[in-house]
């Protein structure tokens, strides 16, 4: 895949208004859509004794605390000043969800608790696999056109959550319908990857590549993009 510049066409100040509202909107459905999964498949995991659900459903909370800390960011009179700690605390909420999901999956794998069926969870993939790629698809639509990277990047941390949607589908249907139970604490394992690679680029100030969701409510009028960021 190869890098692609934004190179938005000029905008009179009334449409970018109307983009700028449509990012806004995007990104409040996209956090409180989060917020709600994040309870709905915590609660069906621990029922379930899932490790799998429990790790996709931190993993939403974790989204919705860094989006929380980059808007603590952008209330400074120098957001630069604080970007460093903002990095910091959203890569240690990502190594923090790591650790827990990989604790709860090796449990499960060394049989300290048998994951269950849980058609609330089944359900819940199902339906953020069917959502997450529209918002991201609409999201990065509505980027290009504004010119703003951060929302594109923004638009493919709303994708990888698509990817994450599957796996936990693949691993909740795999010991519902052939009983193996060793799906579930895999795809959990899976999960805990994912968050490691998220925490490692946050760690590194890949700000751009991971752009919290708040940080988009206040973007400005970017008309360029780092390298590797905007990739199709």
């Amino acid at each position: 895949m190869t890098s692609l510049p934004l190179t938005p066409r000029a905008l009179d100040s009334a449409r970018r208004c109307v983009l700028e509202r449509r990012i806004r909107w995007i990104v409040t459905a996209t956090i409180a859509y989060n917020v709600i999964e994040a309870i709905v498949a915590i609660t069906a995991g621990r029922i379930a004794s899932s490790a799998a659900l429990v790790g996709f459903g931190l993993d939403s909370t974790v989204e919705v605390l860094s989006a929380a800390a980059v808007a603590w960011q952008f209330r400074a009179p120098d957001p630069e000043a604080r970007e460093r700690i903002a990095l910091r605390v959203i890569a240690f909420s990502f190594f923090g969800l790591a650790l827990f999901v990989t604790i709860d999956a090796v449990r499960s794998l060394l049989g300290a608790a048998e994951p269950e069926h849980s058609t609330v969870g089944i359900v819940l993939a199902a339906v953020s696999l069917a959502i997450m790629p529209l918002l991201s698809w609409f999201e990065r639509r509505t980027g290009r056109e504004l010119g703003s990277a951060s929302a594109v990047a923004d638009s493919k941390q709303t994708l990888l959550c698509t990817y994450l949607s599957a796996v936990l589908l693949a691993g909740l249907l795999l010991n519902s319908l052939l009983s193996w139970t060793w799906a579930d604490p895999l795809a959990a394992l899976v999960i805990a990857g994912v968050a490691v690679k998220e925490g490692a680029e946050a760690w590194r100030g890949d700000a751009c590549c991971h752009a919290p969701t708040s940080a988009l409510t206040h973007a400005d009028q970017t008309t360029g993009c780092a390298d590797g960021c905007c990739t199709d």
